[in-house]
């Protein structure tokens, strides 16, 4: 046990310190480190401290997904931003299938209203849910490090390190108190789309670049639905629900937090399709000028 807990918090630490010797450009970077040395050292003062030996798969899921960086980095290939997008595409693959199955599972035991009930949403965890949103935390914790350390983002305001920000946030407290946990189960039915986009990306990077081709045709085809339908649609339900519900939440933090979260998530959405459409149009217009080149 306490040599995993050593590994992580010195990773940690070194990534700190690194980000610290950057120039004024990596401001941010200070910031988004020292929130996540501040939400590792809680996890695991909650994990070694107060005995919470139901978080140990959120260490798990950060192990797993750093060795996966490890195999892809020394086997595939050295380049920073492909080994994080290939272990981004292996968590999206993993967390996708896994809610999908969470939910129908759930679903093929209970009526479809029931399953979506205040009381089913807020107070209860059905089967996998607790043990799939730990591992993703690891994930967003090893993500958001691996960033860090390569640089792998840019702007005064990353919305990427934004975004693994709030998860990690709202994903803990969730986690410590053990309520709204299915909801959270719910929002990574985004994971799918995510599929597509890391699928996208490493299949920029390998060269396949001809928007002429038929399967990049499809590929933007299922980038679109997905997006609509697994990503924005399914957020702004989300948000829908939290508010008809409002007044049966209690006087807690959990209503305030989860309208944050997803006001947040909603936000980074509509900034998500303006860069997809935006990609889509270059590449329609790259695929107009070779067609008339040709």
């Amino acid at each position: 046990m306490i040599v995993p807990f050593a590994f992580i918090s010195w990773w940690f630490i070194f990534v700190l310190l690194r980000e610290m010797g950057r120039n004024q450009e990596s401001k941010a970077g200070v910031f988004f480190m020292a929130t996540l040395v501040m939400w590792a050292v809680s996890v695991l003062f909650e994990i070694g401290f107060n005995k919470r030996s139901e978080l140990l798969p959120i260490i798990g899921g950060f192990l797993f997904y750093q060795s996966a960086n490890w195999v892809i980095r020394n086997y595939l290939s050295r380049d920073p931003l492909f080994v994080n997008t290939c272990v981004s595409l292996l968590h999206s693959s993993i967390t996708s299938a896994t809610v999908v199955i969470i939910i129908i599972n759930r679903w093929m035991t209970s009526s479809t209203k029931d399953m979506f009930e205040h009381s089913q949403l807020v107070e209860t965890t059905w089967p996998g849910a607790y043990a799939a949103l730990c591992i993703s935390s690891g994930y967003f914790a090893y993500d958001q490090g691996d960033m860090l350390l390569y640089h792998l983002y840019s702007g005064p305001i990353p919305s990427i390190l934004s975004h693994h920000l709030i998860l990690l946030i709202c994903f803990i407290l969730a986690l410590y108190r053990n309520v709204t946990i299915n909801y959270l189960i719910l929002t990574l039915i985004c994971e799918l789309h995510s599929v597509i986009l890391h699928m996208r990306k490493v299949r920029r990077m390998t060269g396949v670049r001809d928007a002429r081709i038929k399967v990049v045709k499809i590929e933007w085809v299922v980038n679109l639905i997905t997006f609509v339908l697994a990503r924005f649609s399914s957020h702004v339900l989300i948000t829908v629900k939290l508010i008809r519900d409002a007044s049966k939440f209690g006087k807690g933090v959990e209503l305030p937090l989860a309208l944050f979260g997803m006001a947040g998530m909603n936000l980074l959405n509509v900034f998500l399709g303006i860069d997809l459409f935006k990609a889509y149009q270059r590449e329609r217009r790259t695929r107009n000028v070779s067609s008339k080149s040709s």
